[in-house]
């Protein structure tokens, strides 16, 4: 809290400052003061409003669930992730064929990293092309 907030707490530091100014002035200050305090109430009213308004629709959720013989750990249970249910995307055909050290037949997708075979035709003077499926 600033200095100028905690002196407004303590009475006599508010005195002393209050010594130096006119009536007027501090009868503006005290105008301003209630707006604030009464922004601050209706701020806090209107969330207390909310949050019981709130509890009531979760009461009546509840009632409405155990007339129909459901339990909120049903409910809860058979609920979905929303966004969760990402769809995974399919397997990329391979365009590309090489052998590898092991004179193993391998296939490449062409996304990823070059594997080392045909990393070192390309190297040696060949083309891309020539692994073509």
């Amino acid at each position: 809290m600033s200095f100028t907030l905690s002196s407004l707490k303590n009475i006599r530091s508010l005195r002393a400052q209050a010594r130096n100014m006119a009536t007027e002035d501090l009868t503006e200050i005290l105008e301003k003061l209630k707006v604030v305090v009464n922004e601050r109430r209706e701020a806090a009213n209107a969330t207390a409003e909310e949050a019981r308004e709130k509890a009531e629709k979760l009461a009546m959720y509840r009632e409405l669930l155990l007339e129909d013989g459901i339990s909120a750990a049903e409910l809860v249970n058979n609920l979905q992730p929303a966004g969760s249910a990402k769809k995974k995307r399919a397997p990329r055909p391979a365009k590309y064929k090489y052998t590898d050290e092991n004179n193993e037949i391998r296939h490449w997708t062409g996304q990823g990293r070059t594997p080392s075979p045909i990393k070192n035709a390309i190297a040696q003077g060949q083309s891309l092309n020539d692994f073509l499926i």
